[in-house]
């Protein structure tokens, strides 16, 4: 009886651990400084950023942190100390999505 209470507490400090980082939420890029911002994603390599209070975007250091058949575009948000803060880029289709046929047309 012992051993089941034991692992019954494990068990409920295990899920409130896991349930308390999954709250965590993302980092504000409203609240940090234009370098924060780019040092973050440098550091991450990935990293998804709040923008807005219903806004948010994954931002990557280089393309090696994007998909196959993506590509990166330069990203701009606002921070803490800047309307328009280059913070690395954004992960985007190689080619646009109306165009994903494109090898099945005839020439």
């Amino acid at each position: 009886m012992r051993s089941l209470t034991v692992w019954a507490l494990a068990g409920t400090v295990l899920a409130l651990s896991a349930g308390a980082s999954a709250a965590q939420g993302r980092p504000d890029a409203r609240t940090m400084t234009c370098g924060q911002a780019r040092a973050l994603v440098q550091q991450s390599g990935a990293v998804v950023l709040t923008t807005g209070r219903y806004t948010y975007d994954r931002y990557v250091a280089s393309e090696r942190h994007c998909a196959f058949a993506e590509t990166i575009e330069r990203a701009w948000i606002a921070t803490r100390d800047t309307p328009s803060c280059f913070v690395g880029y954004v992960c985007v289709p190689e080619r646009p999505l109306e165009d994903r046929w494109w090898w099945m047309r005839r020439h």
